[in-house]
């Protein structure tokens, strides 16, 4: 003996590795396996069932979640391995999705995956923006790999891999039959929703259509044509005016609808300088006013996306260049935007600020109270900004607003105490309510005109004021019952509800002869604003305002579809445009 004694704690130290490599490599029996397989697989469906989907959208997520089981199965023959890695996936989307949409208020997309996993920069915003959620799922990617290394250890089952295949293409099947018998995806199901994992399934389609023409966007594979030459310098004629830009939230010319009856007295509001009612035709109804955002500053339709078409802000930001506010401040314009949400809303404000708008005002910094602030509100703000520029610059600014007091819901009187017209007898509780807030916004624009004029009286106003979509109380002018969604009259097909206006209007200064189109699509705008005040247009805008003309004001669904395609490739190959 060599009289060394052993203290029992340093045994069972010493003991403890062997004893975990002993757990580790016994294998659990077949009954344990299955039973433990089936609880699982138990605690998903339960999930999947009360919390998110039911019916067909169960069938479609409870069909692609087993079908992935199947498959890992069939590769590793261990049906353990298979209930353990897809429980863990179930969670990790999950979890991954309700963080990102309290932060941006969309939940998670298969191309917010592509887009981590190819791009440095998308990791990079991830690392910056959300640190501590970017270490918490790396820590649970680690703990899925070594939870599932055990699992494949110890799982005493062996699943004939032909079973496993057959199992897979049967519950495909499934998957597909549940997919078809919901339909489409809803119209803004991106943002409002908390179907974390279905939403997350189904938004693999568009990915797999995104990854396969190489490209978000639709285009020609090759040109024969000249390529675009990059914006260069921008020297006008003479000194530009001050670009007031105004998104009008939900608004629409009630002369639209010949049987409606309301105070003819809005008219004006709606026309141009020259007295003409311009009919602007966008790409949404109701809601989703990203996408006339997008449109309007890029120059480029949503629709030519395809399914990544709600998606374009935020998997677009920085990859556009030459966007309206870029060329605006190529002309020496300081650019700026009131914005009445969040800057964290959808992610927008990176949007806008790579964009080219050089400084965001949101609600929390306008001092917003309410959701929706009367329109008197934001230009009030706009006002007191445009005082202080002028004190301190001779730029011209570019001021883009957003207003909000003209969205829905149209079921509670907004502002009771202002006396307005709403609708004759007759007109629907909704559509007289929106035509009271109809009548504020006339008001606040006049008074926004003549705040200009007097206040500024050296200066040159250039005004542009659009409609982003219609008001969902057009409903039932539109032919569509009062149960009606949103959903219902994207899904409808009647041109009608895609059609709202544009307005050029102008203080002190004298408006340029401009195209007359029956109709333009949004995504002209930005070049009909550039022309309105006499800017120098690059190559894109002048190939932009070529191809409004030959497709008489269409963009996505122009006749000539060819050169819209051309257009884009060559936006590739100068390097204006990225393709993913």
């Amino acid at each position: 003996m060599s009289g060394h004694s052993i203290e029992p704690g340093a045994t069972a130290l010493a003991l403890a590795p062997a004893k975990a490599a002993g757990f580790i490599s016994r294998r659990l029996a077949p009954a344990v396996v299955w039973a433990t397989t089936a609880l699982l697989a138990l605690s998903i469906g339960i999930y999947l069932w009360r919390f998110e989907v039911e019916g067909a959208d169960f069938l479609f997520a409870g069909g692609v979640t087993l079908t992935l089981g199947a498959l890992i199965i069939a590769a590793s023959r261990r049906p353990l391995l298979a209930a353990v890695l897809v429980t863990a996936m179930v969670a990790i989307i999950r979890t991954a999705s309700y963080v990102k949409q309290q932060a941006t208020e969309m939940v998670l997309h298969a191309y917010d995956v592509v887009s981590l996993l190819s791009s440095w920069t998308a990791l990079a915003d991830l690392w910056n923006d959300h640190r501590r959620y970017a270490i918490a799922l790396l820590l649970a990617l680690i703990a899925t790999a070594i939870v599932g290394w055990i699992a494949y250890r110890i799982d005493g089952v062996r699943v004939p891999r032909a079973y496993a295949a057959v199992a897979a293409l049967m519950l495909v099947c499934v998957a597909w039959a549940g997919a078809a018998a919901k339909g489409e995806r809803r119209h803004t199901e991106l943002y409002f929703e908390s179907l974390y994992v279905s939403f997350f399934y189904a938004s693999w389609s568009e990915t797999a259509q995104a990854l396969w023409r190489r490209r978000l966007i639709e285009a020609a594979d090759q040109v024969q044509v000249p390529g675009l030459a990059g914006p260069g310098r921008c020297e006008p004629a003479s000194k530009p005016p001050h670009v007031v830009l105004i998104h009008q939230e939900s608004v629409v010319p009630p002369a639209h609808f010949r049987t409606l009856d309301y105070d003819r007295g809005l008219d004006p509001f709606f026309q141009s300088a020259d007295g003409k009612l311009r009919k602007l035709r966008v790409e949404t109804y109701g809601g989703a006013s990203w996408r006339s955002e997008f449109s309007l500053l890029t120059g480029l339709s949503t629709q030519s996306f395809g399914g990544m078409r709600q998606f374009v802000q935020p998997f677009m930001a920085g990859k556009i260049q030459d966007t309206l506010p870029q060329a605006l401040a190529r002309c020496g314009y300081r650019t700026m935007l009131l914005y009445p949400m969040l800057r964290n809303f959808l992610a927008s404000w990176k949007f806008f600020e790579r964009a080219g708008l050089g400084e965001i005002r949101d609600a929390k910094d306008q001092g917003a109270k309410l959701p929706n602030e009367r329109d008197r509100f934001y230009y009030a703000n706009a006002l007191a900004e445009m005082k202080l520029h002028l004190q301190t610059s001779s730029k011209p600014l570019f001021m883009y607003i957003q207003t909000m007091a003209t969205h829905g819901s149209y079921d509670y009187a907004y502002m009771p105490e202002v006396v307005v017209p709403g609708g004759g007898r007759g007109t629907h509780p909704e559509m007289h309510e929106y035509l009271r807030r109809l009548a504020m916004a006339h008001m606040d624009y006049r008074f926004l005109r003549a705040e200009l004029s007097r206040r500024f009286p050296d200066q040159q106003f250039l005004v542009v004021h659009y409609g982003d979509h219609q008001p969902t109380a057009t409903r039932m002018l539109l032919g569509f019952g009062e149960d009606a969604s949103i959903e219902d009259v994207m899904i409808g097909g009647n041109p009608a509800a895609l059609t709202t206006y544009y307005a050029l209007d102008a203080v002190r200064y004298r408006l340029p002869p401009l195209a007359a189109m029956e109709t333009m699509d949004i995504a002209y705008l930005g070049t009909m604003l550039l022309e309105a005040a006499r800017l120098p247009l690059s190559d894109a805008y002048r190939e932009r305002r070529r191809l409004m003309l030959l497709c008489n004001g269409r963009y996505y669904d122009c006749p000539a579809q060819d050169e819209i395609l051309k257009f884009h490739r060559r936006l590739i190959d100068a390097r204006l445009l990225e393709p993913s």
